[in-house]
């Protein structure tokens, strides 16, 4: 009898429990400026979801804040990681709840756990890479894969893979001018033959332009893609010239195909038409897309070099509304390979997430394809403007609070949401 009732009492308990802490108090992890490490809040949103519980993701509410169901474990990870938060209950959250309500504001539920995967080179130092930086500091698992994984059908392992500056034209970057006899050049060049002989091609751009075809493939079967730095532009450029050598004979041995300009394919980008590209190999430069030349030309520097954001409907447009939550609406500029978009080459279905006002430029852009998505992201490091070869890696701890950092992680969050619904 005393076992029956121990069990009895054992079961209600347990019942109870999950009964209270429905009713238990929240933990907000607020995003404004009172943040004290929104690069690391993201990471802690993802150690939620890891440990199988929802996050939700208040869309323009102070900030792009978090709020999960507390846990004394939560808080810990919170205090351990330097990430700022509060302890609220349950009258409190639904103040929160309604405020949301009533103005530009929505809830996005996370719930799934997103697989990612980074595109880059065996001989890719770890560092040169914005996403793979904003990934580590914010202690979020990822995985590095390249062609050879590509063309063996492993993205469909993914939710989320991100490209950074990779050359899909087979063109080394268009470092020839400067660099062709520097090691690291060589060096990148030989990586980038023996893997297109290993699989089978004789040129280096026919090798780029198959991956890129299958990197669009797995965006039509509902792939997320990420793409900053030359990425954006040369994936666009591969596609466009399937089947047409656009490669100077410098780089591949061959000659470039005369009429290469009129045999480019703009049904096939993503984002971008009616660009022309450089044929030249001594020329730093893939194409008309680019906007690096009007900045260099105009001398615009770090002191002038702004973008801002644009404010979409948390209720109508989630979507681009969750890929530009951040703490300010103008963000610092910085360079690259590619460092934005000419807006007039822009294709009209994409979707602008910033520009630079006053310019024909855009920075920040984001479109859909099957059913995937893909957002491209100009320049290669938030916090270094210009990011020269060789230069030392980007110390995130001393940019905790970075709004350009904060974009990227935005889509890295992006694959575990879900609409949620809540009743009036």
């Amino acid at each position: 009898m005393l076992k029956i009732m121990f069990r009895i009492f054992i079961f209600l308990t347990f019942f109870l429990s999950l009964f209270l802490n429905s009713y238990a108090d929240k933990l907000l992890i607020y995003m404004d400026l009172a943040q004290t490490d929104h690069l690391k809040a993201y990471g802690v949103a993802y150690w939620v979801l890891e440990q199988g519980h929802n996050v939700e993701w208040l869309l323009n509410y102070r900030g792009g804040s978090f709020m999960i169901d507390f846990y004394e474990e939560m808080a810990d990870v919170c205090r351990l990681r330097g990430v700022a938060f509060d302890q609220i209950d349950l009258s409190q959250a639904a103040s929160i709840y309604k405020e949301i309500e009533e103005n530009n504001m929505e809830v996005v539920l996370l719930e799934k756990v997103p697989a990612i995967a980074i595109y880059a080179p065996v001989n890719k130092e770890p560092w040169d890479d914005a996403v793979t930086s904003a990934l580590t500091y914010a202690e979020i698992p990822y995985t590095t894969l390249w062609d050879e994984e590509v063309l063996r059908g492993e993205l469909e392992k993914y939710d989320w893979l991100h490209l950074h500056h990779e050359d899909f034209t087979g063109q080394y970057g268009k470092f020839y001018g400067p660099y062709r006899n520097a090691l690291w050049y060589k060096q990148e060049q030989l990586t980038c033959e023996l893997m297109a002989k290993k699989l089978g091609f004789r040129k280096v751009s026919d090798e780029k332009g198959v991956v890129a075809r299958a990197i669009k493939d797995y965006m039509a079967k509902g792939g997320f893609v990420f793409a900053m730095c030359s990425a954006t532009e040369t994936m666009d450029i591969a596609l466009a010239a399937e089947n047409v050598d656009i490669v100077p004979e410098e780089l591949d041995g061959d000659p470039v195909d005369p009429d290469c300009q009129n045999k480019l394919d703009y049904s096939k980008t993503l984002a971008f038409i009616d660009f022309e590209v450089s044929t030249n190999a001594y020329e730093y430069k893939h194409s008309t897309i680019d906007t690096t030349p009007d900045k260099v030309a105009a001398r615009l520097g770090l002191e002038a070099d702004y973008f801002t954001l644009f404010d979409f409907s948390a209720k109508l447009d989630p979507v681009p509304c969750m890929l530009v939550q951040n703490h300010v609406s103008v963000v610092q500029g910085f360079m690259g390979q590619t460092t934005a978009f000419r807006k007039n080459l822009v294709k009209k279905y994409v979707t602008i997430l910033g520009e630079t006002e006053g310019r024909d430029e855009v920075k920040y852009i984001h479109g859909n394809y099957g059913r995937g998505t893909w957002t491209f992201f100009g320049g290669h490091d938030p916090e270094d403007y210009e990011h020269r070869v060789e230069d030392p890696p980007t110390d995130l701890s001393l940019h905790k609070s970075s709004p350009g950092y904060r974009l990227i992680l935005n889509n890295i969050l992006f694959p575990a949401a879900k609409k949620k619904e809540r009743k009036t």
